[in-house]
């Protein structure tokens, strides 16, 4: 039973896309579930046709295919439906503040729309999850070993807690791993395809290519001969130093195997 009390219509927003950046990626699937005042809910679903290819990766997660939105709409040829659906609407979602409506204004303004924030009510879920189920150490000390964190912050202390966290959740979850490398795997879950910790590099018909920026799917080796600027700017960016270090001997040469 929905029990706030709206002035306007709330609409729930959720998008599936070819990934999470919204200068590059696109929307394959927009769910909007529109509620009114008076209770009453409609749900509105829109497959699109993003225009780009769906990364492997990406249909892992959602399980969407190109096949699949094959003979669906642009994000065009519905916009003014989605947009009028939104008119007057206050809007919520999980992360919608990060994403939904970051994608939402990207694709809009591609066609030329502008959907204006301005004066809306923003609901984001994910935000009252965390507000009221903190995630920090001393709450996982109460949650895992049912005792309080009085000295948290200092280093000696945390690392204590962390050490008692670690063990109450082998005796909540006596289904995780056991052993150090699987437990390794299960915590940092890492694609095969991906060259380093993060996956900014994958690999590629044995080649590594990007798989983040406007130069994502772009050859590494190539870009190193086309677009040395843009290499550089990788070099002394905030990237994670596994990935510079495997840039960094590409640029003398040295490339490493891709796993078998």
């Amino acid at each position: 039973m929905f029990k706030w009390k709206l002035r306007q219509p709330l609409a729930i927003i959720d998008i599936e896309a070819t990934g999470i950046n919204p200068r590059i990626d696109r929307i394959i699937d927009l769910a909007i579930v529109k509620v009114m005042p008076d209770g009453n809910r409609s749900v509105h679903t829109f497959r699109i046709n993003p225009g780009i290819p769906i990364p492997p990766e990406t249909t892992q997660i959602h399980g969407i295919r190109d096949a699949d939105v094959a003979d669906s709409p642009s994000f065009g040829a519905v916009a003014s439906e989605i947009i009028d659906l939104l008119k007057g609407c206050d809007l919520g979602g999980y992360n919608l503040i990060r994403f939904d409506i970051p994608m939402l204004v990207e694709e809009f303004l591609r066609n030329n729309i502008n959907f204006d924030i301005e004066g809306r009510r923003v609901i984001d879920a994910q935000r009252i999850f965390h507000k009221r189920e903190p995630r920090d150490l001393s709450a996982a000390v109460a949650y895992y070993c049912g005792e309080m964190h009085f000295d948290a912050h200092g280093a000696e202390s945390d690392a204590l807690a962390t050490l008692r966290v670690l063990e109450g959740q082998f005796v909540k979850y006596p289904d995780l791993p056991q052993d150090i490398d699987t437990l390794d795997q299960y915590c940092n879950p890492r694609e095969p395809d991906w060259v380093d910790r993060t996956g900014k590099l994958k690999w590629q018909n044995g080649e590594i290519v990007l798989n983040f920026s406007r130069k994502k799917g772009e050859s590494l080796r190539n870009l190193i001969q086309s677009d040395p600027g843009f290499i550089k700017w990788i070099m002394k960016g905030d990237f994670p130093r596994d990935m510079q270090e495997i840039v960094q001997n590409a640029l003398q040469n040295k490339w490493p195997q891709p796993q078998s």
